[in-house]
């Protein structure tokens, strides 16, 4: 017999017993009425739900050249408050081909056209799908003939009593698998929540132990375009809903996540990309995190967390860092305009202080901000009905130490209610004021403190309303841009010479003081003194923060050398007027011209009052001073 008769012969026995088993379904067909396979396939149903199912529509059976029995309108559960565990358009059951042979109807697996599942949890903890769990605790015993449902097109909805929780999955194409006589369970598919198609994988490694409330592996993997997570451990349901295992998640951007998923709004400002590995526990409505390793807009942090839902959503936790970079949360927080001459009138929007609860703890080595880098630094953030409350426990900061608060909230009255209290101690004035406000001018250490309080519904409207004080002293250290001590010194000689471009140089000095007191807006100079051995300088006057200006007045002083009168010394009044970005100095004429007799005798000669008006203002220009109606008169603060 050769090789290729042996194959012709198999072909042909194939053939005969594919015939055979043809004529034998069709032969079937016939003898098995609609009405039987519509009771084998509710029996089915009702075993392993434990609920009748309702097959309200037309019923068609079809078994050649497969077994396949179809249900029009179909419902699962009883009808109260809760509503249909499960409703769909159409139910179709698959039938086992060998026992189908011997004449019995056993379904291989179920198809849910259009489905819709309700899921009800009660404010007890009991679901409307508490009996079909039941009914699936014996299966390990009785064993059901099927053990595959797919999903086509269905809807899930959601609804938590105690949590006040109602969502809706739609677009659901689904595969629930549980092999192995019940002892595992698989689910994989996708859906859409929120507009969104998502990806799922979920797999239990014990399932008869997890429907009875007990320990069983589980592993969840969620892939959408927000946000990814996935998740492997251990859950049980008794005597509390508890999780525990790791969990990792990552996102493109944190913001659009946290949008998608809570429908919360962050504050503008960084949120980007996001990843996140931990150690989790979960019970009840709490989410604890331990050994988290977290990454967010290029910063990397590691510590603990902890989320809370119990009807406001609360993030609590300590993290460490070794850099972290403000810069992409307040690059958005713009006080000045375009021009940088003066405040943004833009409305201040607070809308992301709602979206959660927070209470974090942050520890860097380094913090960066747009204007310095902060060397080891420890901030508490806190984060309650809106509002906002910073606070820096210690910082590296420009040479020195800084600690403080920074508190913001929603007013309904006026937009935003900010309060700021910082002490900068030893710090780098030049650095230190320049990055604050932008006008540093000050070499040397020294020690600034600032309490203010104000509110508006724009940054210049809050700094039309500020109140409070500020000070700052410092020792041997030198005001840059002038030197008034060389500067005096020309003109005790020659009163005429002209003052020149006198800004430039600087001003030494053995202690430097200051306090002012804000009244809405305006800085009101109660002490302002500069002190060398051969300087003194007194200032008083006001400074407006709204228009970014000054108008000052002030005495500059040569100490007399030791032996000479007290009253020797050359003194001579002058004015800081203009911004503060390019503030002006100008001197008292009249002081130079009671120094320069030549002067004032030409003045007295002149007896028309134009004219001397026309010689006054020559002289003004050629010394550089203030006109003489307007002369600073001597502060009252000395």
């Amino acid at each position: 017999m050769t090789a290729g008769g042996g194959f012709k012969r198999l072909a042909f026995a194939l053939a005969a017993v594919l015939l055979a088993g043809a004529g034998a379904l069709a032969a079937i067909s016939l003898m098995i009425s609609p009405d039987t396979a519509r009771r084998a396939v509710e029996a089915e149903i009702r075993a392993v739900s434990g609920l009748d199912p309702m097959l309200r529509g037309d019923v068609s059976v079809s078994l050649f050249p497969s077994g396949e029995v179809t249900f029009e309108d179909v419902a699962l559960g009883d009808e109260h408050a809760d509503g249909k565990a499960l409703t769909a358009d159409r139910l179709i059951a698959r039938l086992r081909f060998l026992p189908l042979l011997a004449g019995k109807v056993q379904i291989s697996d179920i198809t849910l056209v259009r489905p819709t599942f309700n899921v009800t949890w009660r404010a007890d903890g009991t679901s409307n799908w508490s009996a079909v769990a039941a009914a699936l605790r014996p299966t390990q015993q009785h064993r059901v003939s099927f053990s595959e449902i797919r999903v086509k097109d269905g809807t899930i909805l959601i609804h938590d009593e105690s949590r006040h929780i109602d969502d809706k999955f739609t677009d659901a194409e689904l595969s629930l698998a549980w092999p192995a006589m019940f002892r595992s369970f698989a689910a994989t598919g996708h859906l859409a929540w929120r507009g969104e198609p998502v990806e799922v994988s979920l797999g239990i490694s014990d399932f008869i132990a997890a429907l009875d409330g007990n320990q069983s592996g589980i592993k969840l993997r969620l892939q959408g375009k927000p946000l990814n997570v996935a998740f492997e451990g251990q859950f049980s349901t008794r005597p509390t809903f508890k999780i525990e295992g790791s969990v990792a998640a990552d996102s493109k951007s944190l913001r659009d996540a946290v949008m998608w998923t809570a429908g919360k709004r962050l504050p503008h400002g960084g949120f980007g990309r996001f990843a996140l590995k931990a150690k989790t526990k979960v019970v009840g409505g709490a989410v604890a995190l331990s050994a988290v390793n977290v990454e967010l807009d290029g910063n990397s942090a590691e510590g603990v967390l902890t989320f809370v839902s119990d009807g406001r959503q609360t993030l609590q936790g300590t993290l460490a860092a070794d850099g972290f970079d403000l810069g992409p949360y307040i690059s958005t927080i713009r006080l000045l305009a375009s021009s940088e001459r003066e405040w943004n009138h833009s409305l201040i929007s607070l809308d992301g202080l709602n979206a959660v609860d927070l209470d974090l703890r942050l520890s860097a080595a380094q913090l960066k901000i747009p204007s310095a880098d902060l060397g080891r630094t420890a901030i508490v953030a806190n984060l309650r009905d809106g509002k906002l409350k910073l606070t820096v426990g210690e910082s590296q900061a420009f040479g020195g130490i800084l600690k403080g608060s920074f508190d913001l909230a929603r007013s309904p009255r006026a937009g935003a209610d900010l309060k700021a209290q910082f002490q900068f101690s030893g710090v780098d004035l030049d650095k230190c004021l320049g990055a604050l406000f932008g006008m540093g001018k000050i070499e040397g250490k020294g020690d600034f403190a600032f309490n203010v309080e104000g509110s508006g519904r724009s940054v210049f409207a809050v700094t039309e309303s500020l109140n409070g004080t500020a000070s700052l002293t410092s020792e041997h250290g030198a005001i840059t841009g002038v030197n008034v001590e060389q500067l005096l010194h020309r003109l005790e000689q020659r009163p005429l010479s002209g003052a020149g471009d006198f800004r430039s140089g600087r001003t030494p000095y053995d202690k430097l003081s200051v306090n002012v007191r804000l009244v809405e807006g305006t800085v009101n100079a109660d002490t302002a003194r500069v002190d060398s051995k051969s300087l003194q300088l007194d200032l008083g006057g006001t400074a407006s923060i709204p228009t970014r200006d000054f108008d000052l007045t002030g005495i500059a002083k040569l100490v007399p050398a030791a032996g000479a009168p007290a009253d020797s010394g050359f003194e001579l009044p002058f004015m800081v007027r203009g911004s503060w970005e390019d503030p002006l100095m100008l001197l008292d004429t009249n002081s130079l011209i009671r120094r320069a007799p030549a002067a004032a005798s030409l003045l007295d000669a002149v007896r028309d009052r134009r004219a001397r008006d026309a010689v006054r203002s020559a002289i003004d220009h050629i010394v550089g001073g203030a006109p003489a109606a307007t002369a600073a008169a001597k502060p009252a603060a000395q």
